[in-house]
C-alpha cells in the first residue's frame, strides 16, 4: 500500500493564506480589485514537508538587526513570522498567511474613525498589492482586529505586547521570501484565478478535508 503525497492534490490550492484560492474577489456584488491583477502565495500540499523554513526566512526578513549603521537579517525566530505552518495528525501541514478576505473583518472591526481624506481606518487595504496594512500612528492597540480575525477565520492576526496587530503578511513588497527559500518548491507567487476551492476557510477545516481525502482514499 503506497502513501505517495506527491500524487495527492495535483491541483494547486491558491490564496495569500497559502491554503486558499479565490472564488469571488468581491464584496456586496462589487469586485474589490476590479481591473487589477492579484497575485498571492500558492501552496502545493503534495510538496510541503512542514519544515518551517518559510517561517524562519519570513521572521529574519521582517525583524532585521541593525549593526554599525547596516541592516542584517534577524534571528529567524518562527514565533515572529507572518506565515505559520499548522501541523495536524494524521500528518498534514498547512501553511497560513493573511487570507486577504473579501470582506476584511479585521478592517471592519477597527474602531478608529476613517480619515477624512483617505477614508482609511488605522487598519486598511493597500491599493497596490491589496495586503492589509496598519497605520502605527493611528493604531490604538485595542486588539479588536485580532479578535475579529480569530473568530471569523481561525486567526492569523495576533496582538503584540502593545495590543497592535502582528502577523499580517505584506508579501515582502511583491517578492515573498518564503517563496524564494522554500526548499521543496511547495510555495509559489502567482496570479489568483477565480472559482478555486478553499477560499477563506479556517486551517483546521482545510486540514480535515485534506486528511479525509488523502488518508481515507489510500486506506480504502
Amino acid at each position: 500500500m503506497s502513501f505517495n503525497r506527491k500524487e495527492f492534490l495535483q491541483t494547486l490550492l491558491l490564496g495569500t493564506g497559502g491554503i486558499l484560492a479565490a472564488s469571488k474577489l468581491a464584496i456586496a456584488g462589487v469586485p474589490i480589485f476590479s481591473g487589477s491583477t492579484i497575485k498571492a502565495i500558492v501552496v502545493d500540499y503534495s510538496k510541503c514537508a512542514g519544515c518551517r523554513t518559510c517561517e524562519t526566512v519570513c521572521s529574519a526578513f521582517h525583524h532585521q538587526i541593525a549593526h554599525e549603521g547596516q541592516q542584517f537579517r534577524g534571528k529567524g525566530i518562527p514565533a515572529w513570522s507572518n506565515i505559520k505552518v499548522w501541523h495536524y495528525n494524521p500528518p498534514m501541514d498547512v501553511p497560513v498567511t493573511c487570507f486577504l478576505c473579501d470582506d476584511a473583518p479585521c478592517i471592519e472591526a477597527c474602531p478608529v474613525r476613517p480619515d477624512k481624506v483617505t477614508g482609511r481606518r488605522a487598519l486598511y487595504r493597500d491599493e497596490v498589492l491589496h495586503t492589509i496594512q496598519n497605520d502605527l500612528d493611528r493604531c490604538i492597540g485595542c486588539e479588536q482586529c485580532a479578535e475579529a480575525c480569530q473568530s471569523s477565520r481561525g486567526g492569523v492576526i495576533f496582538p503584540d505586547e502593545e495590543g497592535r496587530p502582528n502577523g499580517i503578511c505584506d508579501l515582502c513588497q511583491g517578492d515573498p521570501n518564503c517563496v524564494k527559500y522554500c526548499p521543496y518548491d511547495a510555495l509559489a507567487f502567482l496570479e489568483i484565478t477565480v472559482d478555486m476551492p478553499y477560499r477563506q476557510m479556517q486551517p483546521e477545516k482545510i486540514a480535515n478535508q485534506l486528511i479525509a481525502s488523502y488518508y481515507q482514499q489510500n486506506l480504502s
